[in-house]
């Protein structure tokens, strides 16, 4: 709000009514007196009865000069003059007139007269000093009464002087009381300007002023106080200066160090203190120092306030970006980190006592790519608010950032106690969520590091408890798990795994394998879908399960990425032209906006057509982004080539973004087709289902994991218009993919019927020998003439094993297919029962197994 302007003060003259005569004035009568006085003693003479009359008249003259003064400040024009020549003028006339009277007709020495003229001349131009005009008057008068008295030359001559005289020094003085008022208004002018910019600054609200006596009461405050705090400043004048703040609020610091400075009387600058108003916090800087006179006492304080509420709360707003997550308000890494700290660095060794639990949520990110950020958001915060409901007062909720949560229990707890809570955590979070209405289900996992068992520091804490993370989740997510020394081999493994998969790139020891699709229409095979192996220098095959995961935390999975879709387009430039290639794109490669240009690199380079290439896409990785998503399927689908939706049916699924996408495959995931031919399943509805609506959209369909007659019956039944699976056969290499073409397209499907024993689910390690060597595996399902054994690698079709099922009991077998590291095997002889029911093999020493047919 602007100030209105203060209207204009003329300067004063230079002499207002109560500076026409001085307060001494009346003094000249004494003056007078003693000059006629000395005058007597000196010629032993008495003046005359006129004589007496004038100098009586001139020291009357003298005394009222209040009535003078009061006629001139009421007065105007004349009457000011009149008053001058009457008051000013007259006196000293009628002295002089009168002295020269008594010294012509009197007897007085002419030099007793004129020492007592000049004396009295003298004591009147001392007390009009700063009056040059009455001044010059008075001189006038004096010796005009002398000059008229004598009426002579040198008279005329001495009245001329003492005019000259008279006029340069009233002009000297007039001069110089014209600087003198200058200067004084000058000063004026000044304070005024002060005045005016110190209550311009004041209503700013920019600062604040106050003072003090040495009672430290107050004396001034500024008004812009006085309203902060609901007074009027005459309440707050005489108060103490404490009276302003809330020491209560302001901190023990602050308090003691206002009230040392004070009692000290020393400066003291940018003290933090809390205004003492019911309203709305406001925080002041407040400086001072102390005032003392021109005898070096001491008389008070004077100092100045700033306003630090806003500063205060940028601060606190910046510190709390600093320590607070913005999304779910839990404490940072920063915070935590700080949290733990002080817990592992508290004096007291039994404070020491803490537990980190590290939180990562299960298929987060699958919600994340399907449903939006926004709603990844919001999924988020309701974690937030479940996890600290379940911690309690046990302990600190924190967000590290992403999906990733942290616990710190600051007190010692027994291990069961941290595994129910651990339990409670992960129940808790597992329950459905309502996000955007639609109903969400994810997990967590969750590692657990104790100290000091764990780790005395916050780094080995962390570190250990996030071991314990990796090992929560690669156990099947939804658990708990406790650090134990023996995960630093298992992390270290992984560690070496990554380093080598850096290298395996760079040096060219992944490999892609082919499966072929098989176009049930005409029994052929219509193209080859490229699976990903890596044939470790060490260690041998490794399995994708293994090293894709490593390769997508990493974010080599692009690099691989790229790889691959170059790799599978010089393979299948070697193939028919009319035989495709399907490469699968990870989320992370579609959302990169340099695929359409990797994608159109690897067509140039190897010289095939766009629609060669097929792409395989999970329906994850478009919902994120609409915008974004709908620009790269037009992108890719300008170049030419085929877009294939895989794994359909796995996450959640829109009928919304298939009807717009520009695909032109739908992939039926394998979970549908294994066991659709069970009695009683529901898969093969599903199945009948997305291949009507694939057919609607006029897309085609391919039926992955197909490996019996039954269920391939099945999925041309439904009108699947491909199959890919072991019921044509195993992903060959590049080589073996070429030489497959080579001898022509025609596809025979091999595979069991389910004419066959009934099988049963097990679960048993088991030991295989094959010409003496010795394999371990597992053993999924047996039935009295076959199981399906995993943990062994690519074994040749036709190899035999002595398959120990126990101790005593041993079976022949020979390997009938193989899809990776799972195979089925068929038994020489059917296996018996015992007295339990349960099935067995040949009683006594293993059979030697004879040389398999493959060689």
């Amino acid at each position: 709000m602007a100030r209105k302007s203060r209207a204009f003060t003329p300067p004063k003259p230079l002499h207002t009514a109560h500076g026409w005569l001085p307060r001494r004035w009346p003094a000249l009568a004494i003056a007078m007196l003693v000059a006629v006085c000395g005058c007597q003693v000196v010629s032993t003479t008495l003046p005359d009865w006129h004589v007496v009359f004038l100098l009586a008249s001139a020291m009357l003259g003298v005394l009222p000069r209040r009535a003078a003064r009061q006629i001139a400040s009421h007065s105007q024009g004349y009457a000011k003059l009149a008053v001058c020549v009457v008051f000013v003028a007259l006196p000293p006339f009628l002295f002089a007139l009168g002295m020269a009277h008594w010294t012509v007709h009197g007897g007085l020495p002419e030099d007793a007269m004129m020492a007592a003229v000049v004396g009295t001349s003298l004591v009147a131009g001392a007390y009009l000093r700063r009056r040059p005009a009455l001044m010059f008057a008075v001189h006038l008068a004096t010796w005009m009464a002398v000059t008229i008295s004598f009426s002579s030359l040198a008279g005329w001559g001495a009245l001329g002087l003492t005019l000259l005289v008279s006029t340069l020094v009233s002009k000297e003085q007039w001069e110089e009381q014209l600087r003198d008022q200058q200067e004084i208004e000058a000063n004026e002018r000044a304070q005024t300007r002060a005045r005016d910019i110190l209550a311009d600054y004041e209503e700013t609200g920019q600062g604040w002023f106050w003072e003090i006596d040495r009672r430290a009461q107050l004396t001034y405050v500024s008004p812009p106080v006085a309203e902060v705090l609901g007074l009027d400043v005459g309440d707050l004048i005489g108060q103490p200066l404490t009276r302003l703040f809330d020491m209560d609020q302001s901190g023990d610091e602050s308090e003691r160090s206002l009230q040392f400075h004070l009692s000290a009387r020393s400066a003291f600058s940018e003290l933090d203190m809390r205004a003492a108003t019911d309203e709305e916090a406001r925080w002041w800087s407040v400086s001072g120092r102390p005032i003392y006179d021109q005898f070096n006492n001491y008389v008070g304080f004077r100092g100045s306030g700033t306003d630090l509420t806003e500063r205060r709360r940028s601060q606190e707003h910046a510190s709390r970006l600093a320590h607070y997550d913005s999304l779910t308000g839990l404490a940072n890494r920063f915070q935590m980190s700080q949290s733990l700290e002080k817990i592992l660095g508290s004096p007291q060794v039994h404070h020491r006592d803490c537990a980190v639990m590290l939180l990562d949520l299960d298929r987060f990110k699958h919600v994340n790519d399907t449903l939006g950020h926004p709603a990844g958001d919001a999924l988020l915060m309701q974690v937030a608010q479940r996890l600290e409901r379940a911690v309690g007062t046990h302990g600190q909720v924190g967000r590290l950032g992403g999906d990733e949560f942290e616990v710190i229990i600051p007190q010692s707890m027994a291990r069961d106690h941290l595994g129910a809570l651990a339990g409670e955590i992960i129940y808790s979070l597992s329950q459905p969520y309502s996000i955007e209405g639609q109903r969400v289900v994810i997990g967590a996992s969750v590692g657990v590091a104790v100290s000091p068992a764990d780790g005395t520091t916050s780094e080995a804490l962390i570190r250990n408890a996030d071991l314990a993370l990796y090992a929560a989740k690669d156990g099947g997510r939804g658990r708990y798990h406790f650090y134990a020394d023996d995960l630093h081999a298992e992390a270290e493994e992984r560690a070496q795994l990554e380093e080598d998969l850096r290298d395996a790139l760079s040096n060219g020891e992944l490999e892609l394998y082919y499966q072929p699709v098989v176009s049930l229409a005409s029994e052929t095979i219509s193209g080859f879908e490229a699976l990903l192996r890596w044939n470790h220098k060490v260690k041998g095959w490794i399995s994708p399960a293994k090293f894709i995961p490593i390769a997508e935390d990493t974010g080599l999975i692009t690099q691989v990425g790229e790889w691959a879709l170059r790799q599978a387009c010089m393979d299948v430039a070697k193939w028919p032209e009319d035989v495709r290639v399907a490469v699968n794109v990870s989320p992370l490669q579609f959302s990169n906006p340099q695929l359409p240009a990797m994608v159109t690199n690897a067509i140039a380079s190897a010289g095939i057509s766009p629609e060669q290439l097929e792409l395989e896409i999970t329906e994850s990785v478009f919902l994120s982004d609409d915008e974004g998503t709908d620009s790269m399927f037009a992108a890719l689908k300008r170049i030419g080539v085929r877009l294939a939706l895989d794994d359909f049916g796995t996450g959640y699924s829109s009928l919304g973004y298939l009807k717009k996408a520009p695909f032109d495959k739908i992939k039926i995931d394998q979970s549908f087709v294994r066991g659709a031919t069970e009695q009683g399943s529901r898969n093969g509805a599903i199945i009948a289902s997305i291949t009507s609506l694939a057919h609607a959209l006029g897309m085609d369909t391919t039926a992955e994991g197909v490996e019996t007659m039954d269920e391939l019956d099945l999925v041309r039944l439904h009108g699947c218009s491909h199959v890919q699976g072991f019921i044509y056969a195993k992903p060959l290499s590049a080589p073996e993919a070429t030489d497959r073409l080579a001898s022509g397209l025609q596809a025979i499907a091999r595979g069991p019927r389910s004419a066959r024993a009934s099988r049963q689910k097990v679960l048993r390690k088991v030991v295989l020998d094959h010409e003496g060597q010795v394999y371990n595996g597992t053993v999924r399902n047996i039935s009295a003439t076959g199981a399906m054994i995993e943990g062994l690698w690519n074994v040749p079709v036709g190899t035999v094993f002595a398959l120990r099922l126990s101790r005593d009991h041993s079976v022949l077998c020979t390997a009938r297919w193989c899809d990776e590291d799972r195979m089925g095997v068929e038994f020489d002889r059917p296996l018996g029962r015992d007295s339990a029911g349960r099935l067995i093999g040949t009683q006594g020493a293993p059979p030697v197994p004879v040389r398999s047919k493959s060689g």
